[in-house]
């Protein structure tokens, strides 16, 4: 019989690609951010770049918070990209084409999240 209340192993491998993926999206945000706020340029990246990097990292321990905090990312994504553009269309492309590629996939992981962090609290509280 099938334990519906543990993720399976594809669902955890699967969380830890999509985490790792997430972490080197933050990395890369942080390193282009952090030169292109020492030109005098946005400082959206680094903060968008620390919010992946803690979203990937929690992501990969199997942490529901990292899919929170990516979904946060997203949304001041968002906030940022209508600041800078307003609501040209083509403005947008650049910005928002990828993260909501993402986005789907850290949606469609909610569940092996929940299920991996629910066994955490149970095992901590058992202790």
């Amino acid at each position: 019989m099938a334990d519906y209340g543990r993720p399976s192993e594809i669902g955890r491998i699967a969380t830890i690609i999509l985490g790792a993926l997430i972490l080197l999206f933050g990395v890369i945000f942080l390193g282009g951010g952090a030169e292109l706020a020492a030109l005098g340029g946005s400082w959206y990246y680094i903060l968008c770049g620390i919010a992946l990097t803690a979203s990937g990292v929690l992501t990969i321990k199997g942490r529901l918070l990292g899919a929170w905090l990516f979904l946060l990312a997203w949304a001041g994504t968002l906030v940022w990209t209508i600041y800078e553009v307003g609501f040209d269309g083509w403005g947008w492309l650049p910005r928002l084409f990828g993260p909501p590629i993402i986005l789907v996939l850290v949606l469609v992981s909610l569940p092996a999240l929940r299920r991996r962090d629910t066994i955490r609290q149970k095992i901590r509280s058992a202790v």
